[in-house]
């Protein structure tokens, strides 16, 4: 699956996702963007945004997109690997056009 980290998510959770190709928003050229247009250009390329940012349940999430929203104590890699048999489990299972939210 192609999956984009948002800038919120160290760089070092793409490593713990195998079996996916994943990309940082900083990687794909996206920088500084905000999260609706972030979006839109994610759902041209990507299948999966992955983030920590609550407010993205306020987004519209494009028709060829799913986007999972972590909650955790911070965003230190160190508070989302104990989330990653989550993460992959739902990417497993994930619609296009939804949003799901993992918590740890």
């Amino acid at each position: 699956m192609r999956i984009l980290l948002a800038e919120c998510l160290p760089a070092d959770l793409a490593r713990e996702l195998t079996g996916h190709y994943v990309r940082t928003v900083t990687q794909a050229g996206w920088s500084g963007i905000e999260n609706g247009e972030l979006l839109r250009l994610a759902s041209g390329d990507y299948e999966v945004f992955l983030t920590i940012d609550q407010r993205l349940a306020q987004q519209q999430i494009p028709p060829s997109l799913a986007a999972i929203t972590l909650e955790a104590a911070t965003n230190r890699i160190e508070s989302l690997r104990p989330l990653v048999p989550a993460i992959l489990k739902a990417l497993n299972a994930v619609k296009t056009g939804r949003s799901v939210r993992i918590s740890g």
